[in-house]
């Protein structure tokens, strides 16, 4: 009668040998999966880096704009609206009008990948250069975000912000 377990040792030894793995030389050469990994950490930290770059020159805008959100609530109280628009000689540089629907595309493209805002509250329009946002924000800080975005747009000569503060 054969042993039913006459071949477990076997089996064993078989399974053990399967999960080793010769181990690399100290001086090898990294291999293709070493080398995409590194190449992915690298791309990680240049995407971070430019983000905070990123996130940098929209806060200077913020005050150069003077788009705080001290003078967003003053200018709320005020007029209602915000409304900020280009030097005349940035909007000669760029020539005339670009396409009304690329600069809608693009000012809705860059509410939606912003964090803070929510671009399906955000209504975006665009004629002659001049971008009106509609809707309602959590804070007078993303009114001032979302107008900088909008105006750093290549196109947009005015940005007209019918934003309101959510309550």
């Amino acid at each position: 009668m054969k042993k039913p377990f006459a071949l477990a040792p076997l089996f064993l030894a078989a399974l053990a040998l399967a999960g080793c793995e010769p181990k690399p030389a100290p001086n090898a050469e990294p291999t293709t999966a070493e080398k995409a990994e590194l190449a992915l950490k690298n791309a990680v930290a240049k995407t971070k880096e430019l983000a905070l770059e990123a996130k940098d020159a929209v806060s200077a805008q913020l005050v150069a704009w003077h788009l705080t959100p001290a003078e967003i609530k003053e200018e709320l109280e005020r007029t209602g609206r915000i409304v900020r628009a280009k030097a005349a000689t940035a909007v000669a540089a760029s020539g005339q009008f670009a396409d009304q629907a690329r600069i809608v595309a693009v000012v809705t493209t860059k509410l939606v990948a912003d964090r803070e805002l929510s671009a399906r509250q955000i209504g975006v329009t665009s004629a002659e250069g001049v971008v009106t946002l509609t809707g309602t924000v959590p804070s007078a800080a993303l009114i001032g975000r979302a107008v900088t975005l909008a105006l750093d747009t290549d196109g947009v000569t005015q940005v007209v912000s019918l934003l309101t503060v959510a309550m």
